[in-house]
């Protein structure tokens, strides 16, 4: 008959401690190894999870506040706005975010290249000689005297900016056309501050 003692699943203790058998051991290494695994896999998911938001956020999208009135109702101070970089047709009433002279603005385009664009005494917007009878704008577009001379004819990859609370709003009546250099992208979606 061996010597050999049976494993009946009962631990013994020796001055206190816990003596595990190897197969005991083998299974707690398993466990701590599995473990590492588990958290390895988690991390490297994470960091891929954040060179992927990187990578849409740095050049496919943007996300930034509107810091003022300029666009109510529409769109207020505070709530964020979600703009796509990589947009190439542009039609006017477009919302779009854009950089000029190290300011960020936000503006609805009103006329694209080679139109003709005047913003007449009576605060009355015409494009190509006609009155652009604007539905969704509550407010009259008074006439900027002393920063652009009208009528104006955009050129090639020029646009013309309008806000869409147009008394005092700093927009293409006070900057000028708006190059297409200088667009950062379309705005395709508002998160209200109120939701947040």
């Amino acid at each position: 008959m061996s010597k050999r003692r049976l494993n009946t699943g009962k631990k013994k203790k020796r001055k206190g401690k816990v003596i595990l058998t190897p197969e005991e051991v083998i299974l707690a290494r398993r466990r701590r190894l599995t473990d590492r695994e588990e958290v390895f896999s988690f991390v490297s998911r994470f960091i891929m999870m954040g060179i992927v938001l990187l990578f849409l956020f740095g050049f496919v999208f943007g996300i930034t506040p509107m810091k003022n009135d300029d666009m109510k109702p529409r769109i207020s101070a505070g709530d964020l706005m979600l703009y796509y970089r990589l947009e190439n047709k542009w039609h006017t009433q477009d919302v779009i975010v854009l950089k000029k002279d190290g300011r960020q603005y936000t503006g609805r385009i009103v006329a694209k290249e080679g139109d003709t664009v005047e913003v007449t005494q009576e605060s009355r917007l015409i494009v190509n000689g006609s009155v652009v009878i604007e539905n969704d704008i509550y407010y009259a577009t008074p006439k900027y005297e002393e920063y652009v001379t009208y009528p104006l004819t955009l050129e090639k990859n020029q646009f013309f900016v309008l806000c869409d609370y147009r008394n005092g709003a700093k927009d293409s009546r006070y900057y000028g056309p708006v190059n297409l250099k200088e667009v950062k992208g379309k705005v395709i979606t508002v998160i209200r501050r109120s939701g947040l």
